[in-house]
């Protein structure tokens, strides 16, 4: 990916939102809340500190940071691995994000399960999918979901190419 095609990619969103898949919004919740953390957590010490501040020098840029319901599911569930200290500090840190940063938009799983592709990648993709669509970019890790949004014509940033730019 051209730095040239990621500035014009995200030029294209700045003011429209960019929405943000599980892992990559526990990774910056994690993050935020202790960043030596996230080398130490099972389920982010695949990031390192360093894709925490590429992540948020990122979302800085949006002017919107997209969430659903689902994607905060996940998230909370993917959570509660953590000991109950850090779950608490997390849980403050999430609902202050979820009051003050996230726009949050809903789609009722009886529609998302309506989606073809409802068996191959679940509620919270479909609803990431249906949500996305013509209006946000997608920021994501999941190469499966990262590869069928190109192939539909949505707009996406998979996160590992970014950390893995040259």
């Amino acid at each position: 990916m051209s730095d040239e095609y990621l500035a014009q990619l995200c030029s294209r969103y700045l003011q429209k939102g960019i929405l943000v898949d599980s892992n990559i919004l526990l990774l910056w919740v994690v993050g935020r809340l202790n960043p030596n953390r996230i080398e130490t957590f099972k389920r982010t010490r695949d990031f390192t500190v360093e894709d925490f501040e590429l992540l948020n020098q990122l979302l800085a840029k949006f002017t919107k940071v997209i969430t659903t319901p689902h994607i905060l599911t996940e998230v909370y569930n993917l959570a509660n691995q953590l000991n109950s200290r850090d779950r608490e500090g997390f849980l403050f840190c999430l609902s202050q994000l979820i009051s003050s940063t996230f726009n949050e938009q809903q789609v009722p799983a009886k529609q998302l399960i309506q989606n073809p592709k409802f068996t191959t990648f679940g509620v919270t993709d479909c609803g990431i999918m249906k949500v996305a669509a013509g209006r946000f970019l997608v920021l994501t890790d999941d190469f499966k979901l990262a590869s069928y949004l190109t192939a539909i014509g949505i707009d996406m940033l998979n996160f590992n190419h970014l950390r893995f730019r040259t």
